[in-house]
Formats: structure tokens, sequence, C-alpha cells
């Protein structure tokens, strides 16, 4: 079947931050788009306001029998009933990753991969090329704020993937340049042990089209096999790195050198020394794309940012008020690091949901590490996701193995009134689960008041 001829398209899943992007690619592009959800949410909201017909029943009658294409994500339980009655009707059944590499396989194609720091150095590629006069399109792991959207619709050859890890996802597609972000154990439900998906990103390594390149962050060099087309990023090291890194007045400035040239005093509106090496990522592609360096340059200064990535919902003389997508223990000590570089000596508090039983179990030492930077900690219950409870993991077991005194499991229901008693300057809400719909409510009731 051709792209082209698609009328009707479902998705499974649709709710998903990267199942919504290719809905809304579709629905651009003409195509009735339908799906089903587990439970509603302010981005489900927006698709059907878009005009995408969503269900949240598992109820078979809902799937348009003349559906010409299901697209499901590997968060879908097995033994889901529309899994497998779509199985049983023989629809044509494609996977996320499968759909972008069939939309990307005729353009000019970029694809960022990382197990963190992909969505936010695929949203700034995004943006900078976007604002640099390259009408790119886009499929992102979260919403730029720029674009008020997870999906830009542009006309130029060149795509920007964010290339998902796992369940090998991003083996399904073949960029002309990749960018690899990080490559911290992660997903060893699916992946067994480190060793293993370091071989899994060494495998997309290798997926790169003959003549493309490979830019890596420059701690990772040694892990990849050793390639001319390889080229390396980073903060103070690398092909392509930024020195004089400093923060001031709530952005970070610094100069990029490469081999050709400089840039002197770039300036980031994004807080910490992890986003200066996202931004390096994305940089780095745009000077190899021969982008003038003033367009880069004034393009950075206008990036705001990526919902739910360090993104301050409240801030006032007395208190500031993030939120952060922070689910792996690099991720949370980075955004941690931020935070205390962007507000120092003041009382940093937490709010941290564990997101999966197996992730909580293979990383509970490094998330208490990690959380013991904070000044005092709420810990919300596992949010479970796709997974059962395995016995003998709960938060707890995070929680036993961190040194800070100032810690206490909270369910959703009393965490208002722990909020109030506490004299914290600033918090943050931290984790990939459901804690982004108690955003708005402590935004109310604590700060707004």
């Amino acid at each position: 079947m051709q792209l082209e001829s698609l009328k009707k398209v479902y998705f499974l899943g649709i709710g998903g931050i990267g199942m919504s992007a290719i809905a809304r690619y579709f629905l651009k592009r003409g195509v009735s788009v339908s799906g089903y959800d587990k439970t509603p949410s302010p981005l489900t909201g927006k698709l059907e306001s878009e005009g995408m017909k969503i269900q949240f029943v598992e109820n078979v009658e809902h799937i348009p029998e003349d559906v010409q294409l299901v697209i499901w994500t590997p968060a879908i339980p097995a033994d889901s009933v529309l899994l497998n009655h779509c199985r049983h009707q023989n629809f044509l059944l494609m996977k996320r990753a499968e759909v972008l590499g069939w939309i990307s396989k005729d353009n000019s194609s970029i694809a960022v991969a990382g197990t963190h720091g992909k969505t936010t150095t695929s949203s700034l590629l995004a943006y900078l090329l976007t604002a640099s006069g390259v009408d790119c399109t886009a499929f992102l792991g979260g919403i730029a704020v720029n674009f008020d959207s997870n999906f830009i619709s542009g006309s130029s050859e060149w795509v920007v993937l964010e290339a998902d890890e796992y369940d090998r996802s991003f083996l399904q597609l073949s960029p002309d340049i990749a960018i690899i972000t990080s490559m911290d154990a992660d997903h060893l439900d699916i992946y067994g042990d480190a060793s293993n998906m370091q071989e899994g990103f060494i495998a997309f390594s290798k997926k790169v089209k003959a003549g493309g390149r490979l830019h890596v962050e420059a701690k990772l060099k040694s892990l990849l096999p050793d390639s001319e087309t390889t080229f390396t990023y980073g903060v103070e090291m690398g092909d392509y790195r930024a020195v004089n890194v400093r923060a001031d007045d709530g952005m970070m400035h610094f100069d990029v050198e490469w081999p050709e040239g400089k840039i002197l005093d770039c300036r980031l509106p994004y807080p910490g020394i992890h986003n200066v090496e996202n931004a390096m990522g994305a940089i780095s592609v745009l000077l190899h794309l021969k982008i003038e360096v003033e367009l880069i340059k004034k393009a950075l200064l206008g990036f705001k940012g990526i919902k739910r990535r360090f993104e301050l919902i409240h801030k006032d003389d007395q208190r500031v008020y993030i939120d952060d997508y922070a689910h792996h223990p690099s991720e949370l000590k980075a955004a941690i690091q931020a935070a205390r570089m962007m507000y120092p000596g003041k009382k940093l508090a937490g709010i941290f949901q564990p997101h999966l039983y197996t992730r909580t179990r293979d990383f509970a030492d490094g998330f208490a590490e990690a959380l013991d930077g904070l000044d005092e900690l709420w810990m919300l219950e596992i949010y479970p996701a796709r997974e059962k409870p395995i016995q003998g993991v709960s938060s707890e077991m995070i929680l036993e193995k961190m040194k800070l005194k100032d810690k206490k499991l909270v369910s959703n229901a009393a965490l208002m009134e722990a909020l109030h008693k506490s004299d914290f300057e600033i918090l943050m809400t931290l984790g990939a689960g459901d804690i982004d719909r108690l955003v708005p409510e402590i935004d109310k009731e604590i700060f707004k008041v």
C-alpha cells in the first residue's frame, strides 16, 4: 500500500506522545484518523478538538470496518481485546517506528536517539532548522512550546525524527544523519542488561545511510565502532564543543568551537549543563548543513523549551515551581543539578513518582543517589504503565536507600496538606507517569492562593 492512498487510519494508544505526532501527520494529509487510549488526557482532548475520534473503552465496534491501517504502540498489552481483534480481522498492522521509517524513507532524515536528551535535542534541532529557514517536518517526543505541538509540518526534504530505543524501535529507521545523545542503561525489561542495550545502539549507528553521518556525545565515542563518518560534540570536548559555559540571568552562556570556526556568546534560555550538551548536538548538525552562524545564534535565543522539560510553572519573589519529565537516575540528577545552578542556596523540594516496577527494581540505588540531591522529598507510589506489580518492588525501596532525612511517602490525596506545611523555596514535580495531572492542582492550591 502506498502512503498517498490511505484514507482511514486507526491508532491503538493514540494518546501517547509519539503516536499522537503521527496521528497529526495523517490528519494534516486529509486522512480520517480515529483511535483508542486507556484514559482521557489534555493531549487526547486536543486531538479530539483537531478532528480525531477517540474511544476510551475497549469496544471493537468502535473500530471502522473499512480502516486501511492500524498503528499500534508496544505499550498496548499483548492481551488487548482491540489488538487481538485487529489481528484476527487481518488489518494491516504497523508499529509506530515502522510507520516513521515508511514516512521518512523518501526524505532526508535526521534521527535523534538516546536514553535521555533526545526530546530536547530533536526539538531544538527542529526549531533551529525552522528558525534558520529550513522548513523541516518533525516528529517529537514532547510538546515543543515554540510550535505548541509534537508534530511540525514542513515543506523541505528534511525530516527530524525522535528515535526510540524501547523495543529496539529505532532499528526501523535508516537516517541520513543520526545523533546519539546518551546510552545509559535503561529498558532492561527489553534488553536484559546494559551490554545488550549498548549493542542495540551500535546496531542503530550502522543504520545510517551510506554517505551519511553519525554525531555522538563525545563521552560515548569509545563505546561505538570507530568510523571516519562519526563526529563528536560536547561540553569542553568533541569535534563540536561548547566552551566557557556559565549560567547567568536565567540563561546558559557559552562559546562554540569546531575545526572551521567559532561562535562567541551563544545564549540558551534553558538551564543546565546537560541542555548545553543537547544544544551542541543540534548545533553540530546545523554547522554541517552550512547554516549561517548568526542565524544559529539568533535562533538559540528564541527557543522556548518543551513542556515537562524543566518547565517553569510558577515564579514569584519567594518561590519557584518547575515540572520535569525526569524518570531515570541520570535525568533526575541533571534536573536537580540544573535547579541548584539556577537557584543557588535555595531550599529545593521535590515530588517524585517512580515509573515502572522494572525500572524501580533495576535502578533503585541510582534513584536514591539522585534524589539525595534534594532538601526535601515527597515520594508517590509507582506508576505501573504497562506492567504488573513485582513482589518486593515499591517506592519504599528507594526511600530506604536514601541518606536524605526529610523524605516521606505520600498519597496523592495527602500531598497538598504536606506541601502547605513545607517552607520550600523551589519545588519540582518529577516523573513520567501521570504526575503531570497534579501540576495544575498544585499550581492553583499552593501558588495561586
